[in-house]
């Protein structure tokens, strides 16, 4: 009785017209009471071959899960789109309807609104529709709205403006929960809509046509986690400062460990001639970490070998020291548009390389402080911005020569190696403050020359002589003066939440708008001496990256 199996058994198609089963059997246009019974309800054991098999099947009922519809969009025009257009074509299917084409309207994407409200609210609210239906007393958390059901369907506020000269809606906006998907998509849609407005503008907008229950929290919460609002807004965390390094807080010698830095360019003359070729020098600094004993250097290019022969002029007249701290360049981005040839030359890993292998043929230690981080050599950074200072104000447009250079280079040196170190004390006797030239020279720069009292008795000296040699008592001054004052922290005093691996971070770039900042998740962390992470190693789209905490802000992501 199949048609099937004349077609499967291979059939003409001039036999096929004709044939009687391919149209179906006879009884088939008969009556259903005189069709023959299935065989298959008279068998009693099974077909043979078949074999029994135990499914288990678990049944739902209840309500389908309605939060799946507005947890597919993160956009509400999205939804109200999609949603618009399924009640179009529940429309345009009845037959005697109006059928509706081109672009949605205002009214359809209204109702399809309403619909969703409609939806939220028989969900979140079916106690207190209930009670409102049985002329009860609502909930506890709605009594106070005076909550009623309008022509619509929706659920309002009551309220006390009933007699107010504003529109329906105003008076009796629609409530909604605070803790559901569409709430959130009606806040967000309205944050950007409002050119991401503040809380409290976007309270007044909401509440012009929607009642949201703890409203204020709502809305400042979906504006912290607001992206573009957060790139804007960015504040990192810094965590504690940490302790200064060995070399600062030691009196190993004047110059044994030592950080440098650069600065410039200048522009000097090959000679005094009026149409002499203008090029470019540049000022290395070298800063003794513990006495803050400044010397200066011009080199005429950035280049391994520049640099090396300035550390061998600087090693020649300061003696050898152990270690060398530098920054990696990148603070040098955005700075300046003629500082960029001093960032690539300092960011390069052939410069590194070469300024490392060349210290440590003369068996100094050189370290590169993490990128992105002027603040962990903020002794040389502070010292750059006061070379500056002074050679800008001497300087000015005037172009030199090389000769004329090096002299207000070596000034210039002389004044920073003046400055004081420490507060001048309220002490009488107390006549001169100590400064890094005292333990340069032992007596300041730009003064006359003093004979050596140290090894003279005090009972011995008059009494000019007795404040000469107290000043000249220069590193036990040192250790008792100076040294306590890098005691207390500045800044920075409070711990902060570490970053944990894993992260999703927003890069702080001084170069570049924050809605361009890269994104970036934390790979590795690399904590200090006393276990604070203070610098992390980043994965972003476009390789790994190691920067300092300040530099990065932990992005708000919902749970």
């Amino acid at each position: 009785m199949n048609p099937a199996d004349v077609a499967s058994r291979g059939c003409r198609a001039s036999v096929l017209l004709e044939h009687p089963l391919w149209w179906g059997p006879p009884w088939l246009s008969g009556d259903a009471e005189t069709w023959p019974r299935n065989i298959m309800d008279k068998a009693e054991d099974p077909l043979p071959g078949l074999r029994k098999v135990k499914v288990n099947v678990q049944a739902l009922v209840g309500i389908v899960d309605k939060d799946n519809i507005f947890t597919r969009f993160s956009c509400l025009n999205m939804l109200l789109t999609v949603v618009a257009y399924c009640f179009r074509f529940v429309n345009n299917a009845r037959p005697l309807s109006e059928k509706l084409r081109g672009v949605l309207s205002v009214p359809e994407r209204r109702f399809a609104l309403q619909r969703l409200i409609k939806l939220v609210q028989q969900e979140e609210f079916t106690d207190d529709i209930h009670c409102l239906d049985q002329n009860k007393q609502c909930s506890k958390r709605l009594r106070r709205l005076l909550p009623f059901i309008a022509d619509d369907g929706l659920l309002r506020v009551g309220g006390r403006l009933e007699h107010s000269s504003l529109s329906f809606p105003r008076k009796h906006p629609v409530i909604l929960p605070k803790s559901h998907a569409l709430t959130v998509l009606i806040v967000d849609h309205f944050h950007v809509t409002y050119c991401h407005a503040g809380a409290t503008v976007l309270m007044s907008v909401l509440q012009r046509q929607f009642w949201i229950l703890s409203a204020g929290q709502v809305i400042r919460t979906r504006i912290f986690k607001c992206m573009k609002c957060f790139k804007t807004k960015a504040r990192p965390t810094a965590p504690i400062m940490s302790a200064l390094p060995w070399d600062r807080v030691n009196s190993t010698g004047v110059f044994h460990t030592v950080q440098t830095d650069f600065a410039g360019p200048f522009s000097i003359k090959q000679s005094r001639l009026r149409n002499a070729k203008i090029l470019k020098a540049y000022l290395c600094v070298f800063i003794c970490s513990a006495s803050k004993g400044v010397h200066l250097e011009c080199v005429t290019d950035l280049s391994t070998e520049g640099f090396l022969a300035a550390l061998t002029r600087f090693t020649s007249r300061r003696g050898m020291p152990s270690v060398i701290r530098s920054d990696c360049g990148t603070n040098y981005t955005g700075a300046n548009r003629y500082l960029d040839d001093v960032r690539k030359y300092l960011a390069s890993e052939e410069a590194q390389q070469g300024l490392s292998d060349g210290a440590a043929k003369q068996s100094i230690t050189w370290r590169f402080n993490s990128p992105a981080a002027p603040h962990f050599g903020g002794l040389f950074e502070a010292t750059v911005k006061s070379a500056k200072t002074l050679l800008r104000r001497v300087i000015g447009e005037q172009v030199l020569t090389f000769d004329e250079l090096v002299t207000v280079f070596t000034r210039v040196e002389a004044v920073l190696n003046c400055r004081p170190l420490c507060p001048l004390t309220q002490d009488p006797n107390e006549l001169e403050v100590l400064t890094p030239a005292h333990l340069l020279i032992g007596r300041p720069l730009l003064s006359v020359p003093e004979y050596n009292f140290e090894d003279i008795p005090n009972s011995r000296l008059n009494r000019f002589n007795l404040i000469q040699a107290m000043s000249q008592r220069l590193w036990r001054k040192w250790s008792e003066q100076y040294l306590h004052s890098l005691q207390m922290r500045r800044k920075w005093t409070s711990p902060t939440d570490p970053p944990q691996l894993g992260d999703l971070v927003l890069i702080k770039e001084e170069n570049l708008p924050p809605l361009k900042w890269k994104l970036g998740r934390i790979e590795d962390l690399l904590p200090g001496k006393d276990g604070v992470v203070r610098v992390v190693r980043l994965k972003t789209s476009t390789g790994s990256l190691t920067r300092p905490v300040v530099k990065i802000c932990r992005l708000p992501l919902d749970d």
